[in-house]
């Protein structure tokens, strides 16, 4: 039984407005025409409130964790401002700016845990992305789940990943494992 479902945030609890699952969602920082104001340009992703309320209604901790290149601070406010803009205080117990490299989601799940005193086993890492949140969470002994894309698909491990859900209302079957 799942105790703790860390999610990551671009590309999972939300996604850009444009190329949803098409394209990654770094783009839409780096983009002239969406970088000044990416919040604008980003959507919550189908069925991600409902989600949120079913983990929470079955007394699961939450947590999120987001790579940023920018440094912890700034980076930790910019992602409490995106909590905030999609209106999901209150459904996470922890949010973490991760710093960009590719095991820092996992060197994060495990303090997390540690600190709570749970096993990995208890945990489950939702993200979209194969190297940042699957293979991060994986190495770490954690279990992980990857949403269906199309960069997922192209990757040459993500394509092979079978612990994938369509739909993040998917994590749900995951949690009783």
């Amino acid at each position: 039984m799942k105790e703790i479902v860390f999610f990551d945030g671009d590309g999972t609890i939300w996604y850009p407005k444009l190329t949803k699952y098409e394209k990654k969602p770094d783009w839409i920082y780096e983009n002239p025409q969406t970088r000044r104001d990416p919040k604008r340009h980003l959507e919550l992703t189908p069925f991600a409130k409902e989600t949120l309320t079913a983990l929470k209604e079955r007394g699961l901790l939450i947590s999120l964790l987001s790579a940023s290149p920018r440094q912890p601070a700034h980076a930790n406010r910019v992602l409490r401002e995106k909590v905030a803009h999609f209106d999901l205080d209150g459904f996470f117990d922890e949010i973490h700016a991760t710093q960009r490299y590719q095991a820092c989601k996992g060197d994060y799940i495990v303090e997390i845990l540690a600190r709570r005193c749970l096993p990995k086993r208890s945990a489950l890492m939702v993200g979209d992305n194969y190297d940042w949140d699957y293979n991060s969470a994986q190495e770490q002994g954690v279990d992980a789940v990857l949403i269906e894309s199309q960069y997922q698909k192209e990757h040459p491990k993500g394509r092979r990943v079978r612990r994938t859900i369509v739909e993040l209302r998917d994590v749900l079957n995951f949690i009783s494992i």
